[in-house]
């Protein structure tokens, strides 16, 4: 363990990003008594001003800023894809632990340095999404390992829309690789898979691109074009090792827009809750009946932060924590595997083969503090902009 992770009470941390995103992590982080979000950087010094001060947090400035504070001890990569493991790696390199923003990387070898670097240093590697560690997901696992569907066969999730431009004032990246409705919205579907059923032994996929060119939908850049760079239309077939299948697609090209996800087994079918949310409802069909129950939901439903919260409690403890490294890792390999099956038209395979995380106890609390030493005063503030 790196002398970061020897230290006692509450983990410092610090955000690097302060896009969009970031306003959810701090609401959620702010919460968590175990937690004390030190600092905010941006590339745009004002940006994480104005996002530090909005959240009272004491420190904003520039990534190296950020890095070089000794109290800041796990640091939360909100950069856009294409600085997700330069970012990562200045991290580790400062000798923080790192949690990152999905995807890990735009390509496996890229996240397996990390990993191996962040190995060396004796620092832990955390990314999104951790959505499965929600009550919805949680409650599903929970339901699924009691039997609720007897054995399970197969899966089958959708997620479509007309993309993100039409709300989000900057959206150009969600087009560029590492981006389109697989690499943005396929983490939260596929992540959950894996940690129902474990790791995905091979692909088949299709994929397709509806337009070459969109439009900014809202804010100062509204009515501005930008080019499409990756496909937008994703269906995919995946096998797991456990013997468990799964039909997907992800799409940005429909108007309607639809979420399922379905797990059917030897005794009924599961409707899982959206991936993309942290509650239910989880809906339960037993095989001849009429009608859906409804299951019981247990759990916080706290929002993006959870996975920050158990890699914290996981760096003072020495436990595995959940949404780890090395699943990010085979999720970007799963999506790479299935770029690469749409492109040659033949069953593609990823190279690793994880150990699917272990549920979190029925009493989990991100709120209660089990990190109980005095929290040390944070610095004083320091924002520039």
């Amino acid at each position: 363990m790196s002398a970061a992770g020897a230290r006692g009470g509450p983990v410092g941390v610090a955000l690097v990003g302060a896009g969009v995103i970031s306003a959810q992590y701090l609401k959620t982080l702010s919460g968590f008594p175990d937690i004390r979000v030190l600092a905010v950087a941006d590339l745009d010094e004002r940006r994480a001003a104005d996002v530090a001060r909005a959240h009272g947090v004491p420190v904003a400035g520039g990534p190296a800023t950020v890095l070089a504070l000794p109290e800041v001890e796990l640091v939360v990569n909100l950069t856009v894809p294409a600085a997700h493991a330069e970012v990562a790696t200045a991290a580790v390199r400062a000798g923080k632990h790192v949690y990152g923003e999905k995807p890990i990387a735009l390509a496996p070898a890229e996240a397996e340095k990390v990993l191996a670097e962040a190995s060396e240093r004796g620092l832990l590697v955390g990314n999104a999404p951790d959505t499965f560690l929600g009550a919805g997901l949680q409650s599903a696992l929970r339901a699924v390992a009691a039997g609720d569907i007897g054995a399970p066969v197969a899966a089958s999730t959708v997620v479509q829309g007309l993309g993100p431009e039409a709300w989000h004032p900057d959206p150009a990246f969600f087009y560029q690789r590492g981006g389109g409705p697989l690499f943005d919205l396929g983490p939260y579907y596929l992540t959950s898979l894996v940690a129902l059923f474990g790791g995905v032994s091979r692909v088949a996929a299709v994929a397709a691109r509806a337009r070459t060119e969109r439009a900014v939908g809202s804010g100062p850049k509204a009515g501005q074009t930008f080019p499409v760079d990756v496909p937008t239309h994703v269906s995919a077939l995946i096998e797991f090792a456990s013997g468990v299948r799964a039909d997907a697609v992800f799409s940005f090209d429909s108007a309607p827009r639809r979420t399922r996800f379905e797990i059917t087994g030897t005794e009924g079918t599961l409707a899982v809750p959206d991936p993309n949310t942290f509650g239910g409802p989880l809906e339960l069909l037993p095989n001849g009946a009429d009608e859906w129950r409804e299951l019981p939901v247990r759990g916080r439903t706290d929002g993006r932060g959870l996975g920050v919260l158990d890699m914290a409690r996981a760096l003072r403890g020495g436990a595995a924590h959940r949404a780890s490294g090395a699943l990010a890792l085979h999720v970007l390999q799963v999506m790479t595997a299935i770029t690469r099956s749409a492109d040659r038209s033949e069953f593609t395979r990823p190279e690793t083969q994880p150990v699917p995380p272990e549920p979190l106890p029925a009493d989990w609390d991100p709120a209660e503090a089990t990190l109980i030493q005095p929290r040390p005063s944070p610095p004083a503030p320091r924002w520039r902009g």
